[in-house]
């Protein structure tokens, strides 16, 4: 998760949102809190109000008495003298007035601190001010406000992370080197974990938060060292945030870097790495760019785009094996030989399924995978013949997912809604030496494979595979189909 560079007030820093920090700025919300901290005072204005009211009826209701001496009289109308309003009450005053208009909120909270700079609640009328000043785009105020929260609080991070935003928008010299000294700050209390470990994730879950909060703090910092022009120390970042967890930003700047240096070999791995980690959906603009740099210099070093693709494929593959080693895939079902002695997860949910409970049927089973275009092609036909088993208690048909990322799956299905029953392979596919998508098998009662169409050809396969699943309810082979 990469801290974004531009401001964004109803979610001002992913990372403090992940490290538990994120506390709400909305301008109602300190007002609420204002407003709840001065109740008492507002609640005494009024029933002084009252009181004056209650008094000016009774003195209309006397009779008139002879006008006391100048003696006499001194001591009471000092008392009734109007008192003068307390902090308290000129702050619910400031705040009342001001209605929805942005401008005068900001008018009267700064006249207030004025003339009461060390109020108690300056530390909520400082947020107030944060937010209303970037809802005018009054930047400069904003990162005025915002450094003094941090001078407050040097412990809240969501505070210092929209701070390092905002200087990082400033771009001047000096504020970049404050943002600078922010980061490493947010670095040190991650590395300190001053936040403890909630109850509901694993251990291991923590770690990887505070792992993916490191990375995105570097990368802040690194753009930060950037702009101020200190490439080797941008470089250390970057090659910290990358040596975490391989990502596409920390691999374009570190491209960008070697490129400068006139490092053409180390700048074509960078950015082959950036366009090989890059995500093709949300950035896809962005690794356009991507690919442009790493055209040009590859074109510089070499002269020509020739192996320029073939590069990048390699490049692909070898992101891909490291983090496969890193994070090995569970080998379910090792060992195990007989399809029928299979225990598959199902998926979204639900109890596994023991395949041992289908001995004695025909097994039809789809592999497929969700980036696979000819598998979703496949789908409606594969239903559409389950369906023509639907009271044949004989025939089970599933569709095993064969994805490495099992997290893709989950979105997948809610986008299609499938009605045949999805399990994942869980070394399914391995057993039957699934090398392709889709495939779709169908096993005899007996366990052998009658049936094996690898691909999808439309026009073909509805009739071959309902034919190939009449054949072995009645014992009649059929053969490998290659489509």
């Amino acid at each position: 998760m990469v801290v974004p560079s531009v401001v964004n007030i109803a979610k001002i820093q992913p990372i403090a949102t992940k490290i538990g920090l994120m506390r709400s700025l909305s301008i109602r919300l300190v007002w609420l809190c204002a407003a709840a901290t001065l109740l008492p005072g507002a609640v005494r204005l009024r029933a002084a109000q009252a009181d004056a009211e209650k008094r000016n009826a009774a003195q209309k209701s006397k009779p008139k008495q002879a006008a006391p001496s100048k003696t006499a009289g001194a001591q009471p109308k000092q008392a009734e003298q109007e008192k003068a309003p307390t902090p308290d009450e000129e702050l619910q005053e400031a705040i009342d007035s001001a209605g929805n208009d942005r401008v005068a909120l900001v008018r009267n909270l700064e006249g207030f601190l004025k003339k009461y700079p060390e109020a108690q609640q300056r530390g909520r009328l400082y947020r107030a001010l944060v937010e209303a000043c970037l809802q005018l785009r009054d930047n400069a105020r904003a990162i005025e406000y915002a450094e003094r929260i941090v001078a407050l609080s040097p412990d809240d991070m969501s505070i210092t992370l929209l701070a390092i935003q905002l200087l990082e928008r400033g771009g001047d010299e000096a504020g970049l080197r404050r943002a600078t000294s922010y980061a490493s700050r947010v670095l040190e209390f991650i590395e300190r974990g001053s936040e403890e470990k909630s109850p509901k994730i694993s251990k291991e879950q923590w770690e990887a938060e505070r792992n993916r909060d490191r990375v995105s703090v570097l990368l802040l910092r690194g753009r930060l060292y950037l702009k101020l022009h200190d490439a080797a120390k941008a470089r250390g970042d970057f090659e910290a945030g990358y040596a975490l967890s391989p990502n596409a930003e920390a691999a374009e700047k570190l491209g960008e870097i070697a490129e400068l240096n006139k490092e053409l070999l180390q700048a074509i791995q960078e950015y082959a790495r950036a366009f090989a980690l890059g995500d093709g959906g949300k950035g896809a603009a962005e690794r356009r760019t991507v690919r442009q740099k790493l055209g040009n210099v590859w074109r510089l070093a070499h002269g020509t785009d020739d192996g320029l693709g073939e590069y990048i494929l390699r490049t692909y593959d070898e992101i891909n094996a490291v983090a496969a080693g890193a994070h090995p895939a569970v080998a379910r079902n090792s060992g195990v030989k007989d399809p029928f002695e299979f225990t598959l997860r199902r998926v979204p949910e639900g109890p596994p399924l023991s395949l041992a409970s289908e001995k004695g049927k025909v097994l039809v089973v789809n592999f497929w995978a969700t980036w696979c275009g000819p598998c979703r092609a496949l789908e409606p036909v594969f239903e559409r013949v389950a369906a023509g088993f639907g009271g044949d208690r004989d025939v089970t048909f599933l569709a095993a997912d064969c994805d490495e990322d099992e997290s893709l799956v989950g979105p997948y299905l809610a986008e299609v809604k499938p009605r045949t029953t999805v399990v994942f392979a869980d070394g399914l596919d391995r057993a039957f030496a699934v090398n392709s998508f889709p495939t779709v098998l169908v096993i005899d009662r007996g366990g052998r494979i009658v049936y094996r169409a690898e691909g999808f050809g439309e026009d073909s396969f509805e009739d071959a595979l309902r034919g190939a699943i009449h054949g072995a309810l009645s014992g009649t082979e059929v053969g490998l189909v290659d489509e």
